[in-house]
């Protein structure tokens, strides 16, 4: 990493910033984590909760408020910041290969 000492999230991190965008309780991220990605990551309870208590160690997120039974949670602006630092590293990394996979092109040329 060049200028920038934040580590690269990993793709199911990337995408429960994204449905915490507004905030939600667990079992409705993962429907937004599902619905965010297309259908191509289906999230599990113990994967979830495991990114969503260290998303709070790093001041991501917060438990916003008890709604009942159901935690909710919320991106900090923290949080908001380091997701797009992943978009853009992340949109860095498609424009990068470009030149050499082509511009969408799936045989390369």
């Amino acid at each position: 990493m060049a200028n920038d000492q934040r580590a690269p999230m990993t793709e199911a991190m990337y995408y429960v910033l994204l449905a915490l965008y507004n905030p939600l309780h667990g079992y409705a991220v993962m429907d937004e984590v599902k619905k965010v990605s297309n259908g191509r990551i289906i999230m599990g309870p113990g994967t979830l909760y495991g990114i969503l208590k260290r998303m709070q160690q790093e001041n991501f997120i917060v438990l916003d408020e008890l709604d009942g039974r159901r935690k909710i949670y919320h991106i900090t602006e923290n949080g908001r910041e380091a997701l797009k630092h992943e978009h853009q590293r992340l949109t860095c990394m498609v424009d990068d290969g470009k030149p050499l996979l082509g511009n969408g092109d799936s045989n390369g040329k």
